[in-house]
Formats: structure tokens, C-alpha cells, sequence
């Protein structure tokens, strides 16, 4: 973080009413230069077609006239790429891909909007913050639920959240800490630009702003700071009659109670505040829970960022709060793996195989946590029939047995998988 930076989240933390102005005047070209080493450069190019690569060929020239254009107010955001991704569902996730251009420009505003709110974003909002994770969100709600005596479980989930940002109510929630209207223009360029859909037809959006753009996640954390985290703590909380707890990963979020009567009253009160800024719940994904280790069993479960949580009970036959992959997470991840290796068996093992073995990490680093060993365990296990029954059919005669097979698994170092020791900080509520 640069100085300049240093001292607006000192500003920031030091006076919470404190309305920042000329921040536009940081775009210069040492922020920009910082914020083009911070892009990820395997990204795919937007609209222009022109790649990371591309524009690193003249990257001192590039960066100098993008300087010299936001200084002179000559910027203008452009078009995004709209593409498609499939989603464990059989659904597909809308992503935007804004060019290398407005790639840098946004992670410049977001490393300022970062500065002013990560001094106001609470405790209990995880994600897209610097050291904070899913885990620690995982690990918090674990054991405030364990040892908190919580009894009833919201779990929501915010109808395409990202489509559906009302713009006025986020340009106003910007105004509560910047007073700077080139900047607040800049933002509103990004979200009215022009999305061109894989067809080709424009549309001009009037709400929500693109997943995958850059400044998308802070915009989203800023929104929901506002929408749910200070009402549930300033407006909520004071009203209960018991403990409550709410825990949020960018728009996943869990709220927590003692009480039935204060679950049930959040539980109706929550659409209406969501209508409020535009936003709706998703009816089958919105359920109130007893959740309760009084009740104990893997049919009252309920799933939290690929997690699900159940009770059961410990050697010594206490109650135990459980966690594993949520079964459609855990299924889509086998069946993905299975296909996959299916397509890529007629290949060289040495052009596929290592990454395959970085799949297998990738799941593990993030599912390996404690009381999910039997998770990683059938993974593993899928795998590995999945890789002797394809590569045992890629012509008439068969390319392994058992022993070559585990001769093979050796070379490549594709070693079971194990859950992490490792410790993470959590916070109480």
C-alpha cells in the first residue's frame, strides 16, 4: 500500500464521519503501475481483444497516456464482454470482461475504496477483505455455534445479488464517505457500460454490476455493509430477546439465534429489507432451521460456502457440531473429475496427469478441514478408479494392473489426500 493509501485508512479510522475528497487526483501513474502488478495476467481480454500480454509489449507508453488521460478527464470506460460459465447446477454463471484498460483503472479505485472501508466493514463480513477467508468464516460460525448455545437457523440466499445492485442506492452509499464527484462518475461509467452478449447484441444495464470485473467485489462488500451488516447490528440485534449472529461471505451469509420468536420475526422481516434496495431472497434457497444440539442428526443440516453443517455426537458421546461437503458440491466435483479424465486419457500422462494432481490439491486445500476426512477419502478414491478404468480403455490392450498403476500414482507423487492442521483465528459473537 502506498502512503497516500496509508493515510486515507488512518483518515478513515480516526473520524468514521469523515468525507474524503480529490481522491480521483491518486490515479496517477505510480498507483496505476502498482495496480497493473496486482492483476491476475492469465485473465482473458475483453471486448478490444487486446490480451495482458499485449499490453505489457508496451507497458511504460501504455500506463503513461493512461495516466495522462485520467488526469485530463478524457477516460471513458469500455464495453463489456459478456461470457458464460456452467454452474454446478447444469445452470451458467454470467461473467463481464472488462479490457486490460479498465482492469487497471478498477483495481486502482478499489485499492481506495479498500482503504476508506475496510476501517468500517465488522468483524462478521469475510469476504474479499485482506486476511480474511472462507475458512475463518467456516471455522467462526463452527464453533459460536458449538459453544454459544444458538438454537434456530436463517439461511438465505439473495436472488441474482450481482444483476440486481440498485445504482442510486450505491451511489449514495458511496456519498456517506466520499465527497469527490469525478470519482463517483468514473464508478457510475463502469456500471452503465454497455455489455456486448456472446451474440453480439448491446444492452445498456440498469442495475447490478458484472461479475468478473475488478471493482466488482468491493462495490458488493460496500453494498451489503450497508444493507445488512449495520442494520442487523444497529437495528436488529438491540431488538432481540436472545443472542443472534450473523456471518457473511460476500452475498452467502447465515444468521444465527437463541430464540424462535426472534428467528421467525427476522425471518419475515428480512424480504422486506432486501425489496428495499432492490434485492429478493430465492424462496427454495430461503429456509428458517431448528438447529439445535438438542435435536442432533444429519437430516437437520443446512450449507454454508460449500460446507455442510450437522450435530452429531463425539467418542465420548457429547454433541458435536459436524461439517462435510455439501453433497451437490461433492457429487458435481467427482462427476467433473470423472469426465474429465475421460477426455483428456488419450494424451501424454505428462501433459495432464500433474494437472490433475493439482485438482486434487486445489479440493483438498479448501475441504481439507477437520471432520472431513471422508469426503477427501471418496474423492480420492473416485479418482483413482476413474484414471485405471480410462487409461486401461484408451486402445484394445490394457496399459496397466494394479502394481503399474500404483508405480504410476508414485512417479507423479499423487498421494491421498489429508485434512489440514492447520490453525485459524476466528471471531466470537
Amino acid at each position: 500500500m502506498t502512503t497516500a493509501l496509508h493515510s486515507i485508512a488512518f483518515k478513515a479510522q480516526s473520524h468514521p464521519r469523515h468525507r474524503f475528497q480529490n481522491v480521483y487526483g491518486l490515479l496517477h501513474s505510480d498507483l496505476l503501475y502498482q495496480s497493473w502488478g496486482q492483476l491476475n495476467k492469465q485473465s482473458a481480454s475483453g471486448i478490444d481483444g487486446i490480451s495482458v500480454s499485449d499490453y505489457q509489449v508496451g507497458l511504460s507508453e501504455n500506463i503513461q497516456r493512461l495516466g495522462r488521460d485520467l488526469k485530463q478527464k478524457c477516460y471513458r470506460a469500455s464495453a463489456i464482454k459478456r461470457v458464460f460459465i456452467p454452474k454446478a447446477n447444469g445452470k451458467q454463471r454470467p461473467l463481464g470482461l472488462p479490457t486490460v484498460e479498465d482492469k487497471i483503472v478498477q483495481q486502482s479505485v478499489s485499492q481506495i475504496l479498500l482503504s476508506i472501508w475496510e476501517q468500517d466493514f465488522l468483524p462478521n463480513s469475510y469476504g474479499y477483505r485482506p486476511n480474511k477467508s472462507a475458512h475463518q468464516a467456516v471455522h467462526s460460525l463452527g464453533l459460536n455455534l458449538q459453544f454459544q448455545g444458538y438454537g434456530y437457523i436463517v439461511e438465505a440466499d439473495i436472488k441474482g445479488f450481482f444483476d440486481n445492485m440498485d445504482h442510486d442506492w450505491l451511489l449514495q452509499m458511496l456519498s456517506q464517505r466520499i465527497d469527490d464527484k469525478p470519482l463517483l462518475t468514473l464508478i457510475s461509467q463502469w456500471l452503465k457500460a454497455r455489455i456486448k452478449a456472446p451474440d453480439g447484441v448491446f444492452s445498456k444495464p440498469t442495475s447490478g454490476t458484472p461479475q468478473g470485473g475488478v471493482i466488482s467485489p468491493i462495490l458488493a462488500n460496500i453494498y451489503l455493509h450497508y444493507v445488512l451488516d449495520l442494520w442487523f447490528e444497529k437495528k436488529v440485534k438491540p431488538r432481540m430477546q436472545g443472542r443472534a449472529m450473523l456471518i457473511r461471505y460476500a452475498d452467502d451469509f447465515v444468521v444465527a439465534f437463541q430464540l424462535r420468536e426472534d428467528a421467525e420475526r427476522f425471518y419475515r422481516v428480512l424480504p422486506k429489507r432486501l425489496n428495499k434496495f432492490g434485492l429478493s431472497v430465492a424462496p427454495e434457497k430461503t429456509h428458517l432451521k431448528r438447529f439445535s444440539r438438542f435435536h442432533p442428526g444429519r437430516k437437520r443440516n443446512f450449507q454454508f460456502l460449500g460446507f455442510e453443517f450437522y450435530w452429531g455426537r463425539d467418542v465420548n458421546n457429547k454433541p458435536r457440531l459436524r461439517r462435510r461437503t455439501a453433497s451437490k458440491k461433492q457429487k458435481s466435483t467427482m462427476n467433473g473429475l470423472y469426465h474429465w479424465i475421460k477426455f483428456q486419457r488419450s494424451k501424454p500422462l505428462k501433459d495432464w496427469i500433474p494437472r490433475l494432481k493439482r485438482k486434487l490439491i486445489g479440493f483438498r486445500n479448501y475441504f481439507g478441514l477437520p471432520d472431513n476426512s471422508r469426503s477427501l477419502s471418496r474423492v480420492y478414491s473416485h479418482v483413482l478408479h476413474s484414471l485405471y478404468k480410462w487409461l486401461n480403455r484408451r486402445s484394445q490392450r490394457k496399459s496397466y494392473n494394479w502394481d503399474g498403476f500404483k508405480v504410476m500414482l508414485k512417479y507423479f507423487q499423487i498421494n491421498p489426500l489429508r485434512v489440514s492442521k492447520r490453525r485459524v483465528l476466528v471471531d466470537w459473537y
